[in-house]
């Protein structure tokens, strides 16, 4: 999922080396947050790389020694919202059914890939969990990803998603009280509660 850049001016080659030290250092959160927000691995990867596309061309005005993780994550969800309106506009198209997370992982072992991508992928939540997160409208489900399953504070996600600080909240408590609803008996079965 690492993103290379070739670039011909060589006074920026530091610059450009910086970027491409803190996207490897970000990767895996940088896919699975759009993974969680897409729901779905293909949609995931067009809204990562183009976030990326977007972040080298804005790098300029990243200030170094600032929070890279928040402003790159900020840019992936600002991605995702743009694609997503955008695509509600569009009519719909057929796509093709991804393969069962459990051939991805199982194929990818077998060639003895060592790629962020299929790690995120092994470390999927139970079907029943990403159904649910699915389910829910994408205004709760952003804020719920970025808080619970990227470890952003509520400042960051309200910079990432440029909304207040109590709207972040708000949106965090429903998104939580909808996923519970929508898992209190696949928590009762697997004896959590």
């Amino acid at each position: 999922m690492t993103l290379r850049l070739i670039s011909s001016d060589d006074s920026g080659a530091d610059r450009r080396h910086e970027f491409e030290r803190l996207v490897r250092k970000h990767e895996r959160d940088i896919f699975n947050a759009a993974l969680r927000m897409a729901g779905d691995h293909a949609d995931a990867e067009d809204v990562a790389q183009e976030a990326l596309v977007k972040a080298y061309a804005a790098f300029d005005s990243f200030e170094l020694g600032t929070n890279f993780r928040a402003w790159i994550l900020r840019i992936v969800t600002n991605t995702y919202i743009n694609e997503f309106r955008r695509r509600r506009r569009a009519p719909d198209m057929t796509t093709w059914d991804l393969l069962a997370r459990e051939d991805l992982g199982k194929a990818s072992r077998e060639r003895g890939d060592d790629d962020p991508q299929d790690a995120v992928l092994e470390s999927q939540l139970d079907a029943e969990v990403e159904e649910a997160l699915a389910g829910i409208p994408d205004v709760f489900r952003e804020a719920v990803v970025l808080c619970d399953m990227q470890g952003m504070s509520y400042r960051e996600i309200a910079d990432a998603l440029d909304v207040p600080i109590g709207t972040v909240r708000s949106r965090i408590a429903r998104g939580r009280g909808l996923l519970q609803e929508k898992l209190r008996e696949y928590a009762q079965a697997r004896g959590l509660i």
